[in-house]
């Protein structure tokens, strides 16, 4: 059956609201100046407030819809009527969309609500809630487009909302060096989603989602053309949400304020990559070795991240590079296909929560520590900061999946999926996905160990740790309930995500073989977990010393992020280096060395020419006289030759 997105009309035809309250909040924060100075933060968790509350009132309307794809489509403006090529400036409100708005203002209203704790004694606390509602208004924007420019309109302007947060510090040079190391790493993955938007329209004639959808279904294009357009638009995904090989750029994204580090890992910037595979879910299903190479892409990356985050002693670190891994689980289950397109999403929503309650709880554990970051100076927190000790402890036990928690739901399931992969490569894609969930026990482990139990390691200067204040601890708890009770939310109730995605997620479940069954699944991942928390807890239960300890080579290996920065510099940062360089000699010393050496000569020989220039007849007669003899000599010697 073609696709086809029904006009929005009543309370859908107000959509375009969802993303105008956080933008127009953003423009009069930072338009106004210091006239906002006072109020300014309230405003900007006031419009994100509104924007949930819409989305809640959206949900309940889109849900009475009985048509078949359960979708509206408002077309707003003519944004290119360029020749052939005709884009509105159109929004889809469909259950894909409307599950992502509801994180994307949901979680994001708790964490606005915290940073006004958090931000409170910051000077540029007033920009800082500008640039968070711009991030917010703009991930609105790219998961509300109805087609693919829209989308990468939403796109970019969260890739110069994370560059704006991420350097907000730019007086730091760390700060400002990871803010362009995002923003360039991100604009590889971006040439490789535009480029996939000029190949779209060259094929099927337009970018909307519902045209280029039917021209797959109708084979109006051919197996390669579909492999490229994945591959391109793998490319996008892989920058925005750090995935190998493009993964570098996220946990250096720590140096902005930790209320950034939670909106960018749990509910915003790293699951765009997510939603636009999920978004072109008929273009990735039509080809196999497409869905092959993304879940290879999940796979590696969900070890890469794992590995890495075992070594790191930054709080925040680990938290970044268990978010790089994470987000390797919901591209595994994305690219399994079928309905592992729904178990990604309800690990991408349960993520959203547990994540969050993480970073929030680590930026309470430094603020009590005077910003300091290192698990090795910490130890015995739980005394003194009970309140993030508990939500921080229930956020820890669900992303290892400890059942009844959200990522026991959640996580478990695409395991088992993909365990049932057909063929030979369900066994290895299943091992690499149960490995990850028993060295996401261990690192987390270690992480939650070392900060809150055993003895305490802080210095001198930190006398009195004390928890934080009220609003700051409660969106901790909030976000803890949400790490409880999420996942069986998404799974089983009458909201479940599988039912609720049905519309989206309207093609063929996948082959596969049932290898194992899902209790084999579930018995495996939960004994691979007990024996990784159990090694980190007896390895780390006494704590650790401060001081830099020999590693091993796998240890050291992990510190160096696996070499990942290394790769990246040795293979494409020094030969881009050279190439420039030499480029900038050929440029001096080629092109402008020819072109001033031809100005050279013809202003020499000017010059030159020039002093024949006397005045004086005698001067020009002898010159006459000269020539004239050199024509006869010249005719004289024709003549004798």
């Amino acid at each position: 059956m073609p696709v086809h997105f029904a006009a929005a009309h009543g309370t859908l035809s107000s959509i375009w609201l969802l993303v105008a309250i956080p933008l127009a909040s953003a423009a009069i924060l930072l338009l106004f100046g210091r006239f906002t100075e006072r109020w300014g933060h309230l405003l900007g968790v006031a419009s994100v407030l509104a924007s949930f509350i819409l989305g809640l009132i959206y949900f309940f309307s889109l849900r009475g819809l009985s048509s078949p794809y359960r979708a509206a489509s408002l077309n707003l403006f003519d944004f290119i009527p360029v020749g052939g090529l005709k884009v509105q400036f159109g929004l889809l409100y469909d259950p894909l969309s409307a599950i992502f708005v509801l994180l994307i203002t949901g979680v994001g209203f708790l964490i606005h609500l915290y940073a006004v704790g958090y931000m409170s004694h910051d000077e540029g606390r007033r920009r800082f809630f500008g640039y968070f509602n711009l991030f917010v208004a703009a991930m609105l924007l790219l998961v509300l487009g109805n087609n693919y420019v829209i989308t990468f309109v939403g796109w970019e302007g969260v890739g110069l909302a994370s560059y704006l947060l991420i350097s907000f510090w730019y007086d730091r040079p760390a700060a400002a060096t990871a803010g362009k190391k995002a923003f360039i790493m991100n604009r590889v993955g971006d040439a490789g989603f535009v480029t996939a938007i000029f190949l779209m329209f060259a094929t099927f004639g337009s970018v909307n989602f519902a045209d280029v959808f039917n021209g797959v279904a109708s084979h109006g294009a051919g197996q390669t053309t579909i492999l490229i357009l994945g591959l391109l638009l793998l490319l996008g995904a892989c920058g925005k949400s750090g995935q190998f090989p493009l993964q570098a750029w996220l946990p250096d994204a720590m140096e902005g304020p930790t209320p950034v580090s939670a909106l960018i890992h749990a509910a915003t910037m790293v699951t765009a990559g997510v939603y636009l595979i999920a978004r072109s879910n008929p273009l990735f299903t039509a080809n196999l070795t497409l869905q092959t190479v993304v879940v290879a892409v999940g796979a590696f990356t969900l070890l890469f991240g794992s590995i890495i985050g075992g070594a790191k002693d930054d709080i925040k670190r680990v938290l970044a590079w268990s978010t790089v891994s994470q987000i390797g689980y919901m591209f595994l289950g994305v690219g399994l296909g079928g309905a592992a397109y729904a178990l990604a999403l309800i690990h991408l929503l349960a993520h959203g929560f547990f994540k969050a309650g993480l970073f929030l709880g680590a930026g309470s554990v430094m603020h009590s520590m005077k910003d300091r970051t290192d698990i090795r100076r910490f130890g015995g927190l739980w005394r003194y900061m009970p309140i993030t000790w508990a939500t921080f402890g229930l956020g820890y036990l669900s992303i290892i999946g400890i059942p009844p928690l959200s990522g026991f739901f959640s996580k478990d399931p695409i395991i088992e999926s993909a365990f049932n992969r057909a063929g030979w490569t369900g066994w290895l894609f299943g091992s690499a996905a149960l490995l990850g969930a028993g060295l996401t026990a261990f690192y987390m482990t270690r992480l939650f160990v070392l900060t809150f139990h055993g003895p305490k390691r802080w210095t001198e200067d930190i006398e009195h740790p004390h928890e934080s204040p009220a609003v700051m601890t409660i969106p901790l708890v909030l976000l803890a309930v949400g790490s409880i009770a999420a996942g069986a939310l998404f799974v089983y109730s009458p909201f479940n995500v599988k039912d609720w995605l049905r519309p989206v997620f309207n093609n063929p479940a996948a082959e596969g073989h049932e290898h194992i069954g899902q209790w084999w699944a579930t018995g495996m991942t939960f004994v691979v977990v007990l024996i990784g928390l159990a090694i980190g807890l007896l390895l780390f239960r006494r704590g650790t010393a401060p001081q830099e300890q020999p590693a091993g080579p796998v240890v050291a290996a992990a510190r160096a992020n696996l070499f990942g920065d290394m790769f990246n510099e040795t293979v494409f940062e020094k030969p881009g280096l050279y190439l420039t360089r030499a480029l900038v000699y050929l440029d001096n010393r080629g092109i402008d060395g020819l072109v001033n050496g031809l100005a050279a000569l013809v202003g020499g020989s000017s010059g030159r020419l020039r002093r024949t220039q006397t005045g004086f007849v005698r001067s020009y007669a002898l010159s006459m006289l000269g020539g004239a003899l050199l024509i006869v000599a010249a005719m004289l010697a024709v003549a004798l030759g």
